[in-house]
């Protein structure tokens, strides 16, 4: 992936405009059915996107304020080398299922302006990336907002962003081509 604004914007653009085509037409009943109690609707995956996403936004917000500095435990880990580039791996396997820890996890019922909200969103993440120092993204290391003692560097962790919007997109893709999904 290239580390630079306009790549990472791009692909940005391109999952806001996917979700827009794809679910962008579907009714409120469409979008938050689900094919079983424990599996996700549309509407859960693209609200969990948002609410993983936003747990970015306070260190997006320092970045660009020019206030925030490596901790030092990001500074000493070495973890920061090899941890996102597993992370983005793992999040490619949609079949290596991965437990969301409970703030992550989505409410059952979600209002249907749920795809707006996503590319609203997704514009409101590429204004906070495009307001950072772009060609400090190598030298600032991350700690995982899940993981605490995960660590990697922001490059690696703007990739895992993708990734996991990719997912989820995927994901809800899934849930709309079942048999038993409302017409």
């Amino acid at each position: 992936m290239p580390n630079d604004i306009e790549g990472v914007s791009s692909r940005l653009v391109q999952i806001a405009e996917d979700a827009q085509n794809s679910f962008g037409g579907l009714s409120n009943e469409q979008l938050n059915w689900k094919p079983a109690a424990e599996s996700w609707s549309i509407a859960q995956c693209l609200d969990h996107l948002i609410l993983s996403n936003e747990e970015f936004f306070p260190e997006l917000d320092k970045l660009s304020a020019g206030s925030r500095t490596n901790t030092f435990w990001q500074k000493v880990s070495p973890l920061s080398g090899i941890a996102g580039a597993f992370l983005v791996s793992t999040l490619k396997k949609d079949n290596q299922k991965v437990k969301t820890i409970p703030k992550m996890t989505p409410p059952s019922d979600i209002g249907g302006d749920i795809v707006n909200r996503f590319v609203h969103h997704q514009s409101e993440l590429i204004g906070k990336l495009r307001a950072t120092n772009k060609s400090e993204w190598r030298k600032v290391v991350l700690t995982s907002p899940f993981v605490k003692i995960m660590t990697y560097r922001m490059d690696k962790g703007l990739e895992a962003v993708i990734e996991h919007e990719r997912r989820h997109i995927r994901q809800a893709k899934r849930v709309m081509e079942m048999e038993e999904f409302p017409p």
